[in-house]
């Protein structure tokens, strides 16, 4: 067999390897979710798959779910709130540190993205221990600044990532033509980088509105979160109607991406 046949043969086998090893993980990655979606039909009381029958009882009975439309309330607050907050500093952090040759931004850019390097786990204990000692009391505040400081990072990312892709000729451009910084950044920055903070954005909310770890420690007690009444709610009675609100979050996910992937082009600025 000649060189040429043989790296051809290798580059096939290799191939094939490696898309086998990409269905595998895919297989893996999207099998708990189909479960669950399979398991949100059921007409039984309990969580077993296969389910004996199905039926829509489960989607038909979550208007009357009074807690977890609370907690639904509760996180879409926080996530509003958090993403405003994290869209305005990580902007700001983001101009700052995006064109610098300084090392200081190196600096700034790699404190900034600090917290998605920590354990989720260790970040929400400490910010416990933390607003504990300064003497705050936990409430939905709390919540919003843990959840700001998650969010910041995405914000920030997706903003440098659009800000690497605009000539800095057009900035040039309006200095010389007399705009002043605030009117440069509000007629021409701004509408530039628009889709990466919206992409930025949407990140931030999706991983506020999904968070386990830093609801965990910085809720007070009559603050319910999502997450945490879904975990209660499986772990103290393995209710059902959590695998069709699973399947509804599911469902909205995905349509958002969708929405976002369209308007912002959200998988080439995450890279």
């Amino acid at each position: 067999m000649s060189s040429g046949r043989r790296h051809q043969a290798s580059t096939i086998f290799l191939t094939a390897i490696l898309g086998g090893i990409a269905t595998l993980a895919t297989i893996l990655l999207l099998a708990p979710t189909v479960v669950v979606v399979v398991l949100s039909f059921t007409n039984g009381f309990s969580l077993k798959f296969p389910p004996p029958g199905y039926s829509l009882r489960w989607y038909e009975s979550l208007p009357d779910a009074y807690q977890l439309q609370y907690a639904v309330m509760n996180s879409l607050k926080v996530a509003s709130a958090s993403t405003l907050i994290a869209v305005v500093l990580g902007v700001g952090a983001a101009m700052a540190i995006a064109r610098s040759e300084k090392a200081m931004a190196r600096v700034l850019d790699a404190f900034f993205m600090s917290p998605l390097i920590l354990p989720a786990l260790a970040f929400g204990l400490a910010s416990l221990i933390y607003f504990s000692r300064i003497g705050i009391e936990l409430s939905l505040w709390t919540l919003v600044i843990g959840h700001t400081v998650v969010g910041v990072p995405y914000v920030i990312r997706t903003t440098i990532a659009a800000l690497s892709q605009m000539p800095p000729a057009l900035l040039e451009s309006s200095a010389s033509l007399g705009a002043s910084r605030a009117y440069t950044f509000r007629r021409v920055t701004l509408p530039l980088i628009a889709p990466g903070i919206a992409a930025g954005a949407f990140i931030a909310f999706m991983s506020s509105f999904d968070n386990v770890p830093v609801s965990l420690f910085l809720r007070d007690a009559s603050t319910d979160m999502l997450p945490i009444r879904m975990w209660q709610d499986l772990e103290g009675r393995l209710d059902v109607s959590i695998a069709a609100v699973s399947s509804l979050m599911v469902l909205v996910t995905l349509i958002l991406m969708v929405v976002m992937e369209k308007l912002t082009g959200i998988s080439k600025r995450i890279r």
